[in-house]
């Protein structure tokens, strides 16, 4: 593995920890907000050990175009459904609608974790 790609992988460890730490504390905004940031790096990790140059994006869905082979459609999808907290979670002003109901729930963090958990057993697979 690059030292760079465990630079990221390390972050994203970070990131993971973070995020279950605030869910235990019911802290949910902020559990989806590192469960996104987590995949975020860890998607960029497995675009760096492919050699190609990460884009300097948040969006999950622009990186994934850059990931390609690596995970099944049906968790593309849940995936992707983890780009709607980056925004929400960082700022109390976000533009109304961007989530449904406000704030991320209990169960909207729990599965941003459990998807989180879920990429970081298959982003460590492929990196090894």
């Amino acid at each position: 593995m690059k030292e760079s790609v465990k630079k990221w992988v390390s972050f994203a460890e970070e990131d993971l920890k973070m995020a279950e730490l605030a869910f235990n504390e019911k802290i949910f905004n902020q559990t989806c907000f590192h469960a996104q940031q987590c995949i975020e790096k860890l998607l960029k990790s497995l675009i760096i050990q492919c050699g190609k140059i990460q884009p300097r994006s948040h969006k999950i869905a622009d990186l994934l175009m850059l990931t390609e082979g690596i995970f099944a459609e049906p968790f593309k999808k849940e995936l992707l459904l983890l780009d709607r907290f980056y925004i929400p979670t960082r700022y109390p002003d976000t533009l109304p609608g961007i989530l449904e109901s406000g704030l991320p729930s209990e169960t909207d963090a729990k599965e941003a974790l459990e998807t989180a958990r879920k990429c970081y057993e298959i982003v460590i697979k492929n990196l090894n």
